[in-house]
Protein backbone atom coordinates (compact mmCIF):
# COMPACT_ATOMS: atom_id res chain seq x y z
CA UNK A 1 0.00 0.00 0.00
CA UNK A 2 1.19 3.33 -0.98
CA UNK A 3 0.77 5.89 1.93
CA UNK A 4 0.98 9.89 0.77
CA UNK A 5 1.71 12.94 2.86
CA UNK A 6 1.48 16.61 1.36
CA UNK A 7 3.02 19.32 2.81
CA UNK A 8 3.74 22.84 1.40
CA UNK A 9 0.39 24.28 1.73
CA UNK A 10 -0.12 27.61 3.22
CA UNK A 11 -1.85 31.36 3.15
CA UNK A 12 0.26 33.47 0.08
CA UNK A 13 -0.98 36.89 -1.25
CA UNK A 14 -1.60 36.77 -5.02
CA UNK A 15 1.15 36.87 -7.14
CA UNK A 16 3.04 34.48 -5.45
CA UNK A 17 4.25 31.21 -5.29
CA UNK A 18 4.44 27.94 -3.19
CA UNK A 19 5.74 24.70 -4.30
CA UNK A 20 3.58 21.81 -2.43
CA UNK A 21 5.36 18.28 -2.06
CA UNK A 22 4.08 14.80 -2.20
CA UNK A 23 6.37 12.21 0.06
CA UNK A 24 5.35 8.70 -0.85
CA UNK A 25 6.35 5.14 0.15
CA UNK A 26 10.04 4.23 0.03
CA UNK A 27 10.26 1.40 -2.67
CA UNK A 28 6.71 1.42 -3.97
CA UNK A 29 6.14 4.90 -4.73
CA UNK A 30 8.33 4.69 -8.20
CA UNK A 31 5.85 2.25 -9.57
CA UNK A 32 3.18 4.75 -9.50
CA UNK A 33 2.40 7.93 -11.91
CA UNK A 34 1.26 10.97 -9.58
CA UNK A 35 -1.05 13.46 -10.07
CA UNK A 36 -1.87 16.37 -8.16
CA UNK A 37 -5.92 17.52 -7.92
CA UNK A 38 -7.15 20.58 -5.95
CA UNK A 39 -10.85 20.71 -4.45
CA UNK A 40 -12.61 24.07 -3.42
CA UNK A 41 -15.38 24.08 -1.19
CA UNK A 42 -19.24 23.21 -2.78
CA UNK A 43 -16.98 22.59 -6.23
CA UNK A 44 -15.97 19.43 -7.37
CA UNK A 45 -12.31 18.01 -7.28
CA UNK A 46 -10.18 18.73 -10.11
CA UNK A 47 -6.57 17.61 -11.80
CA UNK A 48 -3.91 20.14 -11.50
CA UNK A 49 -1.12 17.81 -12.97
CA UNK A 50 0.44 14.39 -13.46
CA UNK A 51 4.15 12.95 -13.83
CA UNK A 52 4.70 9.40 -14.71
CA UNK A 53 6.70 6.68 -13.30
CA UNK A 54 10.23 8.24 -14.27
CA UNK A 55 9.22 11.90 -14.41
CA UNK A 56 10.06 12.39 -17.67
CA UNK A 57 5.99 12.88 -19.19
CA UNK A 58 4.17 15.69 -16.98
CA UNK A 59 0.45 16.80 -17.74
CA UNK A 60 -1.30 19.44 -17.05
CA UNK A 61 -4.76 21.06 -17.00
CA UNK A 62 -5.21 23.80 -19.63
CA UNK A 63 -6.01 26.25 -16.72
CA UNK A 64 -2.43 25.80 -15.00
CA UNK A 65 -0.38 25.64 -17.71
CA UNK A 66 2.30 28.19 -17.73
CA UNK A 67 1.63 28.58 -14.02
CA UNK A 68 2.50 24.86 -12.51
CA UNK A 69 5.89 22.81 -12.33
CA UNK A 70 5.43 19.18 -11.56
CA UNK A 71 8.24 17.31 -11.00
CA UNK A 72 9.39 14.04 -9.15
CA UNK A 73 12.70 12.61 -7.30
CA UNK A 74 12.32 9.06 -6.69
CA UNK A 75 15.03 8.72 -4.91
CA UNK A 76 13.16 11.47 -2.27
CA UNK A 77 10.08 9.22 -2.71
CA UNK A 78 8.81 12.81 -3.82
CA UNK A 79 6.54 14.40 -6.21
CA UNK A 80 6.55 18.81 -6.46
CA UNK A 81 4.29 20.68 -7.91
CA UNK A 82 5.41 24.33 -8.13
CA UNK A 83 2.44 27.30 -8.40
CA UNK A 84 3.58 30.50 -9.81
CA UNK A 85 1.18 33.65 -9.71
CA UNK A 86 -1.41 32.32 -7.81
CA UNK A 87 -5.01 33.35 -7.68
CA UNK A 88 -7.16 33.68 -5.30
CA UNK A 89 -9.34 30.80 -7.19
CA UNK A 90 -6.78 28.94 -7.00
CA UNK A 91 -7.55 28.34 -2.99
CA UNK A 92 -8.38 24.83 -2.77
CA UNK A 93 -7.54 22.10 -0.49
CA UNK A 94 -4.52 20.34 -2.63
CA UNK A 95 -3.87 16.60 -2.84
CA UNK A 96 -1.54 14.32 -4.44
CA UNK A 97 -2.89 10.74 -5.74
CA UNK A 98 -0.61 7.92 -6.66
CA UNK A 99 -2.46 5.51 -9.82
CA UNK A 100 -1.52 3.22 -12.97
CA UNK A 101 -2.94 5.93 -15.48
CA UNK A 102 -0.16 8.65 -16.11
CA UNK A 103 -2.16 11.80 -16.31
CA UNK A 104 -5.79 10.55 -16.16
CA UNK A 105 -7.83 13.50 -15.38
CA UNK A 106 -10.36 11.02 -13.22
CA UNK A 107 -9.93 10.89 -9.74
CA UNK A 108 -11.05 7.14 -9.53
CA UNK A 109 -8.26 6.06 -12.08
CA UNK A 110 -5.82 6.77 -8.81
CA UNK A 111 -5.46 3.96 -6.32
CA UNK A 112 -4.31 6.04 -2.86
CA UNK A 113 -4.57 9.41 -1.81
CA UNK A 114 -3.07 11.39 0.28
CA UNK A 115 -4.96 13.79 2.78
CA UNK A 116 -4.36 17.38 1.24
CA UNK A 117 -3.02 20.88 1.94
CA UNK A 118 -4.78 23.74 2.33
CA UNK A 119 -3.64 26.61 -0.21
CA UNK A 120 -5.61 30.11 0.78
CA UNK A 121 -4.41 32.72 -1.65
CA UNK A 122 -5.78 36.35 -0.61
CA UNK A 123 -6.12 39.40 -2.68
Amino acid sequence: QVQLVESGGGLVQAGGSLRLSCLGSPRIFINYAVGWFRQAPGKERQFVAGVNWSGETTYYTDSMKGRATISRDNAKNTVYLQIDSLKPEDTAVYSCAAGRLPGSKKPVDYDYWGQGTQVSVSI
